[in-house]
């Protein structure tokens, strides 16, 4: 995982990076958009995408491209994993540790320096899943 470099910390970053540890949804770059201009009416959507784009460049929030879906941003950048429900989409953070030896075995199996890892677990939620169930019993 790269490192946060020193960003200029506007006001526009400053309520992106709150709005983001509101939450625990991940959201997209149009759900950030909509809970930001709750309070800032005039940002632009244009502007939003920048900010998430820069703010992860950065190491400031993590972008999440996930399973050929939207990209998602969380504002938790220690290393984790993520699980996301293969019917609604939803992402949600998975209380495990993170598996420092698979980087090992990765370094040793290549040339490459290894830098880090993304694991994403997929399933289905537990609405989902209990829909699912609900169908398949009628």
């Amino acid at each position: 995982m790269q490192e946060p470099t020193l960003m200029r910390l506007t006001t526009q970053r400053q309520i992106i990076l709150e709005e983001l540890l509101k939450v625990s949804s991940h959201p997209t770059a149009n759900e950030v958009y909509d809970m930001v201009r709750k309070r800032l009416p005039r940002i632009g959507l244009g502007t939003v995408y920048r900010n998430l784009e820069l703010m992860a460049e950065t190491g400031m929030i993590l972008k999440l491209e996930v399973g050929g879906t939207q990209k998602r941003f969380d504002a938790t950048i220690q290393p984790h994993y993520h699980i996301r429900c293969l019917e609604c989409g939803k992402v949600d953070d998975i209380d495990i540790a993170v598996q420092q030896d698979i980087n090992e075995a990765a370094a040793q199996a290549s040339q490459y320096q290894i830098l880090g890892h993304h694991i994403e677990f997929t399933g289905l939620c537990v609405d989902c899943a209990g829909s699912d169930q609900t169908a398949s019993i009628n």
